[in-house]
C-alpha cells in the first residue's frame, strides 16, 4: 500500500474529506433574522460537503455500460439515419443532462420518469431538414422504448421511498431503515444502515436520480476513518459502520444555534455489540455499480476513495490463524445479525467477501503501491473460489459421498479433509434434497457442516460467479423444485428449515425474537426479492423472478409493506415486524427495475473468470507433490 500503514491510510483519508458544518437556526433567532429585512438573509450556510462532480472526459462509448452507448446507435440504424458523434465535452454526472445532449439518447429511454419528454431548443440547425428527421428519429425510438406506465403498487412504493430519504447539509445522503408512523418506539430504525440502503440506491440509480448515491457514498467513506471504541478496544481502522444517524447538535448553551452531525454505529451500540462485517463489502460493491452505470470513473480514482477501498482490503485479507481462504466472523455480522449458529465461516459473508474482491481487482488504480494489493486479491479469488466450489456444494450425489465417509483420516490425500461425522447429515435433508440440483451450504468447519439453505449467500454466489454455471443452475433448479418451501405465500425464506425445540433453545439462547419460522429463523423477507431477480437474470431465468415478483405483488400493498412474514409459508406478517420497511419496499422496486431493464444486471453481476482456476499457491512449494486443486479442477470448471 505505497508503503503507508492503515493508520497512515485512514490519516490520508480524514485529510481528504473536510467535516460538514452546518448551521440550523432556532424559531426565535430565525424571527429575529427575518426582521433584519429581506434583503439581509442568513449567514453562516455552508457549501455542500460533495459538489457534484463533472465525469471524467471518458468517451461515453467508452467505459460507460456498452448498452447505453450502443442503443442510440443501433436505434438510428435501424430507421436509416448515421449515428450520431460522440459529444466534444465532458459526460456530465447528472443523467438528467442528456435533456441538453450531453448523454446518449438512449440514457433518457431507459429513465423516462428522470427527463422531461421534450428536450429543449437547441443551437440553429444548418439544416433544417436533417433536423426534423433526426427528431422524427427521436421520437420513434421514444415510443419503441418507453418504459410501460407503472401500476398503482410501484407509484406507492416510489412515495414511499421518498418519504424514507433523508438529508444532511441540505443534501440526500441515504434512506431510514423503516418509517412507520404507527409505531412509537423507533429503537434503531431510524438510521440510515449500509446494507439497507443497498437496494434504495440500486432503484434512485436505475431512475437517473444518481446524486443521493454518490453521497451516501462519499459520507460513509468520511465515517470509515473515525475512532471507534468498545470497551476501550478499537477495532481495525478500515471498518465501516452498520449505520448512521443525522443530528442536530447545539453550538452553545443557550440552543439557538445547531449543527448537523453524522452520528454514526460500528456496533458499540448494536444489540450484542457485534461489528457490521459486511457492511465495507456492501460498500465497496454499490461503488462499482455506481460507477458503472454512471461514468463517473473520477470517483473511485479519487485518493480518498481508493484509500478507502485498501483500508477495507487490508482488514479482510491481514494475517491469522486460519488455515482456509474464507473470512473468519462472529455471530450476527452480517444480515443475520442475531445469534443463530452462523458464527464462523458463514456464506452469506463469503460471497459477498469475493464479490467485494471482483469489484476491488476493478477499480483499484495500478501502480506500485498497489501492486502487491492487487497480487493478494488474485491468490484470495483463486483458494475462495476452490474452497466454496469443492467443500459447500451439496446434492445427492455429495450428500451419498459424506454418507460413506471415514473418519479420522492422517494425510494429505484425505478424502474426509474436515473430518466429517456422517452422523451429521440431518433427517430433514435426506428427503428434501431434490434428483436434480443442489445448493451451497451455510458453514463449513472442523467436524461441522451447516446443511440449512441460506438464500442471500447462495443467490449472491450465483450473482458474482463464485459458483461454476453448473452449480448455479442448480441451485436455480432447488428453488423450483423446493418453491413451496423456500417461496410459498411470499419470497423468500432467509434460510431453510427453522431450528426448532432444543436446538433452537441451545442455539439462539431461546430468542424470543428468532422462534421457530420467524424473523431470521426461517422468516421470509421480501427484500430478498431483488438478489433473487438478479440471480435469474443472470442464469437467463427471468420467468422464475416474474414468478416471485408476481406472488410479493398481491400482498405488499395491503400488508403495509412488511419487513418479514412468519411461519412455515410465509401467511402471517411478523410478530415484531415493522411496516413501511424501506429495503421491502426498494427490493421490490429494483426487482420490477431489473426485469424490465435486465442489462442493468451488470452493475452488480461477474462474469466467470477462468484465469482464477489457474493461480495456485502450490506451484510455488516444491515440498508439495500433488495439489488438490489440480485434481478437482475437471469438476470445478463443469
Amino acid at each position: 500500500m505505497n508503503g503507508q500503514t492503515p493508520m497512515g491510510l485512514a490519516a490520508a483519508a480524514a485529510a481528504a474529506v473536510r467535516p460538514c458544518r452546518r448551521r440550523l437556526l432556532s424559531s426565535a433567532t430565525a424571527a429575529a433574522a427575518a426582521g433584519v429585512g429581506a434583503g439581509a438573509g442568513v449567514g453562516g450556510m455552508a457549501t455542500p460537503l460533495f459538489p457534484r462532480c463533472p465525469h471524467p472526459h471518458h468517451h461515453p462509448h467508452g467505459r460507460r455500460l456498452p448498452f447505453l452507448a450502443s442503443a442510440a446507435s443501433q436505434a438510428s440504424q435501424q430507421s436509416g439515419q448515421a449515428a450520431s458523434p460522440p459529444p466534444a465535452g465532458p459526460v456530465t454526472g447528472d443523467p438528467r443532462a442528456a435533456v441538453s445532449g450531453n448523454l446518449p439518447f438512449f440514457d433518457r429511454v431507459l429513465f423516462p420518469d428522470a427527463f422531461p419528454l421534450e428536450t429543449p431548443p437547441a443551437a440553429k440547425e444548418e439544416d433544417d431538414a436533417s433536423a426534423s428527421a433526426a427528431k422524427a428519429a427521436d421520437e420513434e425510438l421514444a415510443s419503441a422504448l418507453r418504459a410501460r406506465e407503472e401500476t398503482e403498487t410501484e407509484r406507492e412504493a416510489w412515495r414511499l421511498l421518498r418519504r424514507a430519504v433523508v438529508s444532511y447539509c441540505g443534501a440526500p445522503v441515504g434512506t431510514v431503515a423503516a418509517e412507520d408512523p404507527e409505531c412509537t418506539e423507533t429503537l434503531n430504525y431510524d438510521q440510515v444502515f449500509i446494507r439497507d440502503f443497498v437496494p434504495s440506491a440500486l432503484a434512485f440509480l436505475m431512475r437517473g436520480e444518481t446524486e443521493i448515491v454518490r453521497n451516501f457514498l462519499l459520507h460513509t467513506l468520511q465515517l470509515q476513518s473515525w475512532e471507534k471504541t468498545v470497551d476501550c478496544y478499537s477495532p481495525g481502522q478500515g471498518l465501516m459502520p452498520a449505520s448512521f444517524k443525522i443530528r442536530a447538535v447545539p453550538l452553545d448553551d443557550n440552543n439557538e444555534a445547531f449543527e448537523e452531525v453524522l452520528d454514526p454505529d460500528f456496533g458499540e451500540s448494536a444489540i450484542g455489540r457485534v461489528a457490521p462485517v459486511d457492511s465495507g463489502l456492501w460498500w465497496i460493491i454499490l461503488l462499482r455499480a455506481y460507477c458503472k452505470i454512471t461514468g463517473d470513473y473520477a470517483l473511485q480514482e479519487r485518493v480518498d476513495v481508493q484509500t478507502g477501498i485498501k483500508l477495507i482490503l487490508s482488514l479482510c485479507l491481514s494475517d491469522g490463524f486460519d488455515m482456509f481462504p474464507t473470512l473468519l466472523v462472529t455471530d450476527g455480522s452480517c444480515m443475520i445479525d442475531r445469534r443463530m449458529g452462523i458464527h464462523g465461516h458463514p456464506l452469506e459473508i463469503q460471497a459477498l467477501f469475493y464479490s467485494a474482491l471482483r469489484c476491488s481487482r476493478e477499480m483499484l488504480v495500478l501502480n506500485d503501491g498497489s501492486k502487491n494489493l492487487l497480487r493478494a486479491i488474485n491468490n484470495r479469488l483463486s483458494a475462495l473460489s476452490f474452497h466454496i466450489r469443492e467443500y459447500y456444494w451439496v446434492d445427492m450425489k455429495k450428500i451419498n459421498e459424506i454418507y460413506r465417509y471415514k473418519t479420522e483420516e492422517y494425510s494429505h490425500d484425505a478424502t474426509n479433509k474436515f473430518n466429517i461425522y456422517p452422523e451429521q447429515i440431518p433427517s430433514w435433508l435426506v428427503d428434501w434434497i431434490p434428483e436434480k440440483g443442489g445448493y451451497l451450504i451455510g458453514n463449513l468447519q472442523p467436524a461441522h457442516m451447516d446443511f440449512r439453505f441460506f438464500s442471500l449467500g447462495n443467490l449472491w454466489a450465483i450473482a458474482s460467479s463464485l459458483t461454476t454455471p453448473k452449480q448455479a443452475e442448480g441451485i436455480l433448479s432447488l428453488i423450483e423444485e423446493k418453491w413451496d418451501d423456500l417461496v410459498a405465500n411470499m419470497p423468500l425464506k432467509i434460510c431453510y428449515p427453522a431450528m426448532e425445540d432444543d436446538e433452537w433453545r441451545i442455539i439462539t439462547g431461546s430468542d424470543p425474537k428468532n422462534t421457530p419460522w420467524s424473523y431470521h429463523n426461517g422468516g421470509s423477507w421480501p427484500t430478498l426479492l431483488w438478489q433473487f431477480t438478479l440471480a435469474c437474470i443472470k442464469m437467463g431465468r427471468p420467468e422464475l423472478a416474474r414468478r416471485a415478483i408476481a406472488v410479493a405483488e398481491e400482498r405488499l400493498t395491503a400488508d403495509k409493506w412488511p419487513e418479514y412474514y412468519d411461519t412455515r409459508s410465509g401467511r402471517f406478517i411478523g410478530k415484531q415486524s415493522r411496516s413501511y420497511q424501506t429495503w421491502t419496499i426498494a427490493g421490490f422496486l429494483t426487482s420490477k427495475m431489473l426485469l424490465e431493464n435486465p442489462e442493468l444486471a451488470s452493475i452488480l453481476t461477474c462474469d466467470e473468470d477462468l484465469e482464477l482456476l489457474e493461480g495456485c499457491a502450490c506451484c510455488l512449494s516444491k515440498k508439495r507433490t500433488r495439489c488438490s486443486r489440480r485434481a478437482a479442477k475437471s469438476h470445478v470448471v463443469e
